[in-house]
């Protein structure tokens, strides 16, 4: 049963990226070179949100609630956010300090669970990976796009 909440946690945090879609207003706006392929976004959050779903139960099976459900709710709520303050609200302003919340959450999930569920803590890492490198380009399009 704990199985099945994690997965309608993780479908709820995914939905908001369903709602606020990019749209008209972001491909109007520039972009570093380096931005992602489109088709990138959906398929690195498919397989990033089974790890993420599958970790938070790991956690919850060894430890129930404690900081590293604490950490775990707090990314869910975070990663949930962004697409509403970025593409919702157009305010990269918000969804650039929601996205350094929602890396500092998950770094620290990573080193609070590494003790307690290892592999809870490995499958963090990627997901770590790319919110790197998805506050950076929040960063650089917010830079490119002062009038935005």
């Amino acid at each position: 049963m704990a199985a099945v909440i994690f997965l309608i946690i993780v479908l709820a945090a995914a939905s908001s990226g369903a709602i606020f879609k990019p749209g008209e207003w972001y491909e109007s706006l520039r972009k570093p070179s380096w931005t992602p392929p489109k088709w990138a976004f959906p398929v690195v959050w498919t397989v990033l949100y089974v790890m993420i779903g599958y970790a938070g139960w790991l956690v919850w099976t060894v430890s129930g609630w404690s900081v590293a459900m604490a950490l775990w709710s707090l990314q869910m709520v975070a990663n949930a956010l962004w697409s509403y303050f970025f593409f919702g609200l157009r305010r990269m302003d918000l969804a650039l300090v929601d996205v350094s919340v929602l890396w500092l959450s998950i770094a620290l999930f990573i080193l609070v669970t590494a003790s307690v569920a290892p592999l809870a803590s490995i499958l963090f890492v990627p997901y770590l990976a790319w919110v790197t490198a998805a506050a950076m380009l929040n960063h650089s399009v917010r830079r490119l796009n002062p009038e935005a």
